[in-house]
């Protein structure tokens, strides 16, 4: 009785004073509320609000809910009228060679955005041959000449003899749009020391009639002339203020991450200096770095494995930060012709008759995988022709066969053209996607007079997420701006820059869209538990958008505002104070 009545005294005590547990302050917590939370998370795809914690989110939902949740938290509202999507991503793109194109003279086959501007396009072989012209003879002395943009189906064919008779006095190279391909005045072939002798060796080094180089080196050849003239593309003060530009292309389009699919190709040695020299704190864009196997064989040998594990154990807190992956190449370009495809190969364009070319073709391909496949490491894959989709997953077959790691995968890259057999193979396979986002747009109708009816294959992104394939689309810039969301319109639309739509069942709709810019470019980058969706325990990585891109017309994503963004929870506005909209 006396126990029961200690019980009750105690019970009125703790009524009168309020004896409840403390809820404890959650003063390092911040939740943002927004017009709209697009998530890209399926179970949730809306949400009213999103609390962090540092560079972690930890809670989203209704705002009332989060804010008793972590009470005592900081409510910022400064995005109350404006959309909140995960940060956008880049899967693929090219630091380095950005860098040097955008710090070269531009002769483009169509309006390119550049760090400076638009750049207009030239719509004919006159224009282009103008503007040729007209750069060499503002441009003073006899010093070598790059000029960056041509392209031979909008352009037509170019030799040496079309260059000399537009100088003889001084070294003139012009740079294919693909970035894979040269064509150099008589001058120019002199001082590369490209001569009758590397036909020999290089399938890259075509002879014409008089039994002479055309003028035209490319791929396999590619490597020897760069020995020999790479100090006219990597010069520090051309590259420190290309890759500044590329970083403001990032950023104006709401990119929060890229991943450099060429690391080493021009030197290890070189690239890390630059990272180190132009990726600071400041920087508004993650950049992590995918070795090239090529590079890394070289520098390497069979050390190479070794040499990519430390790296990506050395880094893992660092920027730029080395990925688990490796990049590998099947075969060769899309913009010039030389990706290899089906027979009846190429029936038109600078390549007619032929049927492209391998980089790793079916008699090596499968070697070259397997050691990084059965090392755990992810692989991506420039995959580009339709017959290189056969090489590659063939490969793929039979590497995993002796599969070990949970999780890994293969990457498709490019995707130029991929047949509906090869979609489902890839499917059975456990392999994803990521498409060029700029073939169709800028070539679903000029390569027509390639391969005629076969552009019906061209990334046919809305068949490869039927077929449950992870999809997403990339810029490869320089090769196309690096704009996520120009990169979902096009492929809603199917739009090409003369008007037209191409293949109109593969558009995708705007949830499709969002998804291959956000949560399915994070898997391609092995990071989709960290970064791509507005979830529990990932990155506090956001854009902010001045629109809800789902209620917006395709048309007008390109269109849409971007204050900036929130990297691992540090707001980052494009321009003036973070308080101004």
């Amino acid at each position: 009785m006396k126990f029961v009545s200690q019980m009750v005294f105690i019970t009125v005590l703790c009524l009168m004073t309020a004896c409840t547990k403390p809820v404890p302050e959650h003063t390092d917590v911040t939740i943002y509320t927004a017009k709209t939370i697009l998530t890209s998370n399926a179970e949730k795809p809306t949400a009213e609000a999103v609390a962090v914690r540092g560079d972690k989110i930890i809670g989203v939902g209704k705002s009332k809910k989060l804010a008793r949740d972590f009470n005592g938290a900081t409510i910022d509202s400064n995005f109350s009228v404006q959309t909140i999507v995960p940060g956008l991503i880049d899967p693929h793109v090219h630091m380095i060679l950005g860098a040097m194109m955008y710090a070269k003279p531009f002769a483009p086959p169509w309006d390119v955005e550049t760090p400076a501007g638009t750049m207009k396009g030239l719509p004919d072989r006159a224009s282009f041959l103008a503007r040729i012209t007209q750069i060499n003879e503002n441009t003073e002395g006899n010093e070598p000449l790059v000029i960056y943009g041509y392209h031979n189906l909008v352009h037509g064919n170019l030799n040496r003899h079309d260059l000399d008779a537009i100088t003889t006095d001084r070294p003139l190279i012009i740079w294919h749009y693909s970035g894979h391909d040269f064509y150099l005045n008589s001058k120019a072939l002199a001082y590369a020391k490209v001569d009758v002798s590397w036909a020999e060796k290089h399938k890259g080094v075509p002879l014409g009639e008089d039994g002479q180089p055309t003028g035209r080196v490319y791929e396999d050849a590619v490597f020897d002339f760069l020995t020999n003239v790479g100090h006219l593309f990597l010069a520090p003060k051309d590259i420190g203020s290309g890759f500044k530009g590329l970083e403001s292309m990032f950023a104006d389009n709401g990119v929060t991450s890229v991943a450099e699919l060429g690391y080493g190709l021009f030197g290890l040695g070189l690239e890390d200096n630059y990272y180190k020299a132009l990726i600071n704190a400041q920087s508004k864009t993650k950049v992590y770095l995918v070795p090239e196997h090529r590079a890394f064989a070289q520098a390497f040998g069979n050390e190479r494995i070794a040499k990519m594990n430390a790296m990506v154990e050395t880094t893992k807190d660092t920027w730029p930060r080395v990925l688990p992956q490796v990049k590998l190449f099947t075969d060769a370009a899309f913009y010039s012709q030389t990706m290899r495809v089906s027979p009846p190969g190429y029936t038109g364009g600078q390549n007619k008759g032929e049927e492209g070319l391998w980089v790793s073709g079916p008699d090596i391909l499968t070697e070259t995988m397997k050691p990084y496949w059965d090392a755990g490491l992810d692989i991506r894959i420039h995959s580009n022709g339709d017959a290189a989709q056969d090489a590659t997953l063939d490969a793929l077959e039979t590497v995993r066969k002796n599969e070990t790691a949970d999780g890994q995968r293969l990457v498709l890259e490019h995707v130029g053209l991929i047949r509906p057999e090869q979609i489902a193979k890839a499917k059975e396979l456990g392999a994803g996607v990521s498409v060029a986002s700029h073939y169709v747009h800028y070539m679903g109708e000029a390569y027509v007079q390639a391969i005629g009816e076969r552009v019906k294959f061209m990334t046919p992104l809305a068949s490869t997420i039927k077929a449950g394939l992870p999809t997403t689309l990339h810029s490869d810039a320089p090769l196309a701006p690096p704009s996520p969301l120009t990169a979902a319109s096009v492929h809603m639309l199917r739009s090409t820059r003369e008007g037209g739509v191409s293949t109109p069942s593969e558009k995708l709709s705007a949830e499709q869209a969002l998804r291959t810019i956000t949560i399915d470019a994070a898997w391609a980058m092995g990071l989709e538990s960290e970064i791509g969706s507005i979830e529990v325990g990932k990155k506090v990585d956001f854009t902010i958008l001045n629109a809800n891109p789902l209620t917006t017309k395709a048309e007008n994503w390109p269109k849409i505002a971007i204050w900036g963004v929130v990297l691992d929870g540090v707001k980052k506005p494009l321009r003036g104070d973070v308080e101004e909209f």
